[in-house]
């Protein structure tokens, strides 16, 4: 293997390559990380990892909500500038932190296999066995995400929504606290690899609250140019993620979407068919756009090896015709909530949150 990492010489006069490993330093990252060093140490015993943990914009400023910092790149700036200088090899990312569009020189090299994609309640210790719906009229729950706060508006009336930010550790702590929340709304996939299920009071079906683009897959972002990295990571793909991510990401790209504006998906393959729902919302989701459509996502040939990306993404063994069908998709359908007023409902919600 070439490129920019040391290496070491053992002993026995062995070398052996030296890959380092950005990541956020928060708890939920080092686990994540932690589990894609795992799956790559399976694969290639010889290569040594090295884990590097930085602290983002997104860690550093916690008294305001991520809506209104207004920067894209909030979680990953400092791991992609950190990647740019070679001071480390490859970065691991949730997904849904990603911009749909990466910085020039950048890919997502891997997608791994989504853990649940859905949101989650997390009740205060006093409303134990209760659920959304049976909560008090005027509880608070405690959310930073104007996708989340909008569709729950919607469907639960009776209820009050307050930004609340900070990690996961951080943000369970206020709730169980303090006596500002009834409960708050965080993704599922983060509980599970916290080992924090058990304070899972319900899981939000797509009919309450569909999910972020990306929400619950890790993501590896490479320098584009470290062809031996890249083929590295590659073997982490998971193919049924990765087209579902390649809808949800040209589906937002198109949208121009962001923190900033309540985006929402829900993606489906099934029998080599790949279905995408897609809404957009107003703050308080009283006006809204929601529409589904598929396309077929069969094989092809699995010989093909590409380093085209699709929004972002180059996953070489994945059938370059599945991956353009899904980028396809998601544009499609982009288009047609446009076609019905989706820019409107965008730039009112953008305009507000901004004025908030």
């Amino acid at each position: 293997m070439s490129g920019e990492a040391a290496n070491l010489q053992d002993g026995n006069g062995t070398v052996s390559r030296v890959i380092r490993m950005g990541t956020r330093k928060s708890q939920l990252a080092r686990i994540q990380t932690d589990y894609v060093a795992e799956k790559l140490k399976n694969l290639y015993p010889d290569v040594n990892l090295e884990i590097v943990p930085m602290s983002t914009l997104g860690d550093k400023i916690l008294d305001t909500a991520l809506s209104k910092i207004g920067e894209k790149s909030l979680f990953t700036k400092e791991l992609e500038n950190a990647l740019e200088r070679n001071e480390v090899d490859l970065v691991v990312h949730s997904l849904k932190d990603l911009p749909t569009t990466l910085p020039d020189g950048f890919t997502i090299g891997a997608v791994l296999q989504r853990e649940s994609p859905h949101d989650a309640v997390v009740l205060h210790p006093k409303n134990s066995g209760l659920t959304l719906d049976a909560l008090p009229d005027g509880s608070v729950i405690g959310t930073s995400s104007l996708r989340r706060a909008a569709q729950l508006k919607k469907r639960f009336p009776h209820l009050a929504f307050k930004d609340i930010r900070g990690n996961l550790n951080t943000r369970l702590k206020k709730l169980d606290e303090k006596g500002d929340y009834s409960a708050i709304i965080l993704a599922a996939a983060g509980l599970k690899r916290m080992g924090w299920e058990a304070r899972v009071s319900q899981v939000l079906s797509p009919e309450d609250c569909m999910y972020a683009v990306g929400q619950g897959a890790l993501a590896i972002e490479v320098r584009a140019r470290d062809g031996d990295i890249l083929e590295m990571v590659s073997t982490l793909h998971h193919p049924e993620t990765v087209l579902r991510c390649i809808a949800e990401r040209a589906f937002l790209r198109r949208l121009e979407g962001g923190c900033s504006v309540p985006v929402a998906v829900h993606t489906e393959v099934k029998d080599s068919v790949l279905s995408l729902t897609g809404a957009v919302y107003s703050l308080d989701g009283a006006d809204s756009l929601k529409e589904t459509m598929e396309t077929s996502v069969t094989s092809g040939d699995q010989a093909e090896e590409s380093t085209i990306q699709h929004v972002g993404v180059t996953a070489q063994n994945v059938p370059q015709c599945a991956q353009a069908a899904a980028e396809k998709l998601g544009v499609d359908l982009a288009d047609l909530l446009l076609s019905q007023g989706a820019m409107e409902i965008l730039t009112t919600a953008r305009k507000l949150n901004d004025a908030r």
